[in-house]
């Protein structure tokens, strides 16, 4: 009975929810919204196509790119530090502290680090990037914990055993058996950091998400449209660019 009186909790809930917040679904089909919402979107089109309109929404796709792949590469690089005491090979006090750190990271979203970066390192894609930084090593740094705690403890032992230096032994008997995982997390991540490089502009943190705002606060739709559709190529492309790489590139680790 625990399946269906759990179902039947989570559905009560549900309705409950659009209950207390008001939400009149109706109102979505209701014909005057069907007509406001088709003049609404009829104002995207066409999307402004001129050479010089493209090229800057380009430029601006170039730099939501590089602001994704400098923030994953420099929360790689973090995780891979703090994930070495988060898995408790520096003891218990250093584990805790490690994992706090982490936890305190990753619990603070990527718009809200990216409004408190703009404010420290100003407007630009440097704030974007040291954003999506701090976020992702949160997210990279436990994944690499629990990867390490997981990864068989025997190599390494027996290296170490056989009078091979503590660095060496985990260099040679536990790194080649994570670094798979790893670098399949650390792909997976930049995907879904270049979702969200392309909304950190609306905080002021450069790249297409800041020139989207600026055209949609203006009401240029057609502008706006043609910085959605490089927003939508930009993310295919990361994906299935991303998506080729974790199968070509983690099974080499393995």
């Amino acid at each position: 009975m625990k399946g269906p009186a759990l179902s039947a909790g989570v559905l009560a809930a549900v309705v409950a929810s659009f209950a207390w917040l008001g939400i009149d679904v109706g109102a979505l089909v209701e014909p005057q919204s069907l007509r406001a919402m088709g003049r609404f979107v009829a104002e995207f089109m066409p999307p402004d196509v001129s050479p010089a309109f493209v090229a800057k929404a380009a430029w601006g796709a170039l730099q939501t790119l590089a602001v994704s792949a400098l923030g994953t590469l420099v929360a790689m690089g973090a995780a891979a530090v703090l994930a070495l005491p988060a898995s408790g090979r520096f003891g218990t006090a250093g584990k805790l502290l490690a994992r706090l750190l982490l936890n305190a990271l990753r619990s603070v979203p990527e718009l809200v680090w990216a409004a408190l970066m703009v404010l420290a390192a100003g407007l630009g894609p440097f704030a974007g990037a040291l954003a999506l930084a701090l976020h992702t090593t949160g997210v990279l740094g436990r994944l690499f914990a629990e990867t390490l705690e997981n990864a068989p403890r025997e190599p390494e032992a027996s290296l170490v055993a056989a009078g091979s230096g503590a660095l060496a032994a985990f260099a040679y008997g536990t790194l080649p058996a994570v670094a798979a995982q790893a670098v399949a997390y650390s792909l997976y991540r930049w995907e879904m950091n270049i979702r969200m490089a392309a909304v950190l502009g609306f905080v002021g943190a450069g790249g297409l998400g800041q020139m989207l705002y600026f055209h949609l606060s203006l009401f240029q739709q057609a502008q706006a449209a043609t910085v959605l559709l490089a927003m939508f190529v930009l993310v295919f492309g990361v994906d299935g660019l991303s998506s080729r790489l974790r199968r070509e590139l983690a099974p080499a680790y393995a």
